[in-house]
């Protein structure tokens, strides 16, 4: 018997697939648990359709994280901050002083989005990879500059 996966259903298949199962299987646990639909004409055609909106949906989606990302590239943020010997910092720059920076630009960004390997800690140009979406990431620069 044909099926339309309405949940992920291990060993048989994902969500939205079109598998063929025992009758058994189908009427006595994929139906009733409401994991699956009959294959029929109008159902197969309804599953096409809302793959086609996901589809879209989600490419309109990236194409918003894309231009996003192209914003951020475009940042560079300059910080102050004391320094001693060899300039190295008092203290550091973390993750949560360049997602306030980014923010008092104007910028939403989320911390967590912000990869950095490890705080910075003396002077110089670093580039930053913030993550926007799924597969797409943006690029800033951070100055840190001595502060008088």
């Amino acid at each position: 018997m044909k099926v339309i996966l309405t949940e992920a259903v291990e060993s048989v298949g994902q969500i939205g697939d079109l598998v063929n199962v025992a009758p058994g299987y189908a009427r006595n646990f994929l139906f009733p648990q409401k994991l699956a639909m009959e294959a029929t004409g109008k159902n197969v055609r309804e599953l096409e359709h809302q793959k086609r909106l996901l589809a879209q949906k989600r490419e309109k989606h990236r194409q918003e994280m894309l231009s996003y990302a192209e914003k951020l590239n475009a940042v560079t943020i300059s910080m102050r901050r004391k320094v001693a010997e060899e300039d190295k910092l008092y203290g550091s720059v973390s993750t949560v002083d360049i997602g306030k920076a980014l923010e008092e630009q104007g910028l939403e960004v989320d911390r967590r989005n912000i990869v950095l390997e490890q705080p910075i800690k003396q002077l110089g140009e670093y580039e930053v990879v913030v993550r926007v979406g799924a597969q797409v990431s943006a690029t800033i620069r951070v100055v840190i500059e001595k502060e008088e």
